[in-house]
């Protein structure tokens, strides 16, 4: 990854690039897209299904294998938990200059727009760049203090809270219809992915293509765990105090005393996709849980911020989640590339913590400026410390 050099220099303005529309390409959003995902089996366990397992029930033995069963897990988590991510849009454009991000999206014969505004950090670019979901709980300070953009995106512009499932609203949903099963999260998801189109093509005179990075705090911390699952561009994920239909297992959270339970994550907005209904009440049912879509980000940098002072964000099942998770982080060799922090005094939900102040520069210079060394932290709150070996009856295989 080349470095990015950091002057003491004021920046000079920065025009804006307008490159014309272009076809995004799936494989740069979702390197398993050409991997085939057959019917899975009807099953209900208490046990967290085996991320190293496929469909079929083999098991997979290779690092190469990992990029077929995460599709897998994809599929799996779009049809029971998220609804459906499109594939990338029939063209998309836009402008990338120093203050703002403009999109345009057309598919299927429709069109949509939103922005996002852009504050940079001193010295001479270009960037790489955090895409902050919804405007607090992250550390911008920090953020920028470390070299990289702030990229501040409201979701609600592409999928708007306070709509009824069957007349959900926003940018995504005047593309693919007020009635798609698909849930505000991933809508979420599809704009954090949309930017990124438009900062590929601007030519990397501002921002850098290679080195996007996003956050977000409570609901909007699931937002930013589900952009970094379901697109292999980002770099660095970084969800905080995520709850419910964010990190935690969601069979976990079902029986987590003060947790949000599912049932209450499903009907509080239409954060998940229609078709959790079916599992709100029968987590057992689900064919994949969040460790697995933790894991849909390895090998690539994680760094999971948790709240243990707050039950109802279910940071024992958390835990959990990205334990279950950081088995294959290591099975891939990456064990590195994921960090969790729960252990935090302040228990103000999404306030800036001192704790994380470090470790978020370390994940920044490691893996969006490709410097220094992931530590692969692992600092749980002795509160809400999960036990995976309760939750899981498969082991962690060596894979070549």
């Amino acid at each position: 990854m080349a470095l990015t050099s950091l002057g003491a220099s004021a920046l000079a303005p920065q025009a804006a690039a307008t490159p014309t529309p272009a076809q995004v390409v799936l494989a740069d959003e979702d390197e398993g897209a050409d991997c085939p995902v057959p019917e899975p089996p009807s099953t209900s366990t208490p046990r967290l299904p085996d991320p190293f397992t496929r469909i079929d029930g083999t098991r997979i033995t290779s690092r190469e294998d990992w990029r077929c069963r995460r599709a897998e897990i994809k599929e799996l988590a779009e049809r029971s938990i998220y609804g459906q991510k499109p594939a990338p849009p029939q063209s998309v454009s836009g402008t990338v200059s120093s203050t703002s991000i403009t999109v345009n999206v057309s598919d299927q014969g429709r069109s949509a727009s939103f922005s996002a505004s852009v504050s940079l950090p001193s010295g001479s670019g270009p960037f790489p760049a955090v895409v902050v979901l919804g405007g607090f709980g992250a550390d911008t300070t920090t953020i920028r203090d470390s070299g990289a953009a702030v990229i501040s995106f409201d979701p609600l512009s592409v999928g708007r809270e306070g709509t009824p499932r069957n007349n959900k609203q926003g940018a995504f949903y005047s593309l693919y219809g007020a009635q798609s099963g698909t849930g505000l999260l991933v809508a979420w998801s599809w704009g954090v992915s949309r930017i990124i189109d438009v900062i590929e093509q601007s030519g990397g005179n501002v921002l850098r293509a290679d080195a996007t990075g996003v956050t977000g705090c409570s609901r909007y911390g699931k937002g930013a765990l589900a952009a970094g699952a379901f697109d292999q561009r980002i770099a660095l994920t970084m969800p905080i105090e995520s709850g419910t239909a964010g990190v935690p297992i969601l069979r976990g959270v079902a029986g987590e005393s003060g947790a949000q339970p599912p049932s209450s994550a499903y009907g509080e907005q239409p954060w998940l996709g229609d078709a959790f209904s079916a599992y709100q009440g029968n987590t057992g049912g689900l064919p994949v849980d969040m460790h697995e879509v933790v894991a849909m980000v390895a090998p690539r940098g994680l760094f999971i911020m948790e709240n243990p002072h707050v039950d109802w964000l279910g940071a024992r099942s958390g835990s959990v989640a990205a334990l279950g998770g950081a088995e294959v982080y290591k099975a891939l060799g990456e064990g590195g590339n994921i960090s969790y922090w729960s252990d935090v005094s302040d228990g103000t939900h999404c306030a800036v913590r001192d704790e994380w102040r470090a470790p978020l520069q370390q994940h920044i210079q490691e893996f969006l400026h490709g410097s220094g060394e992931a530590q692969g932290t692992f600092r749980i709150a002795p509160s809400k410390a999960g036990d995976l070996a309760e939750w899981r009856d498969w082991g962690t295989p060596t894979l070549t």
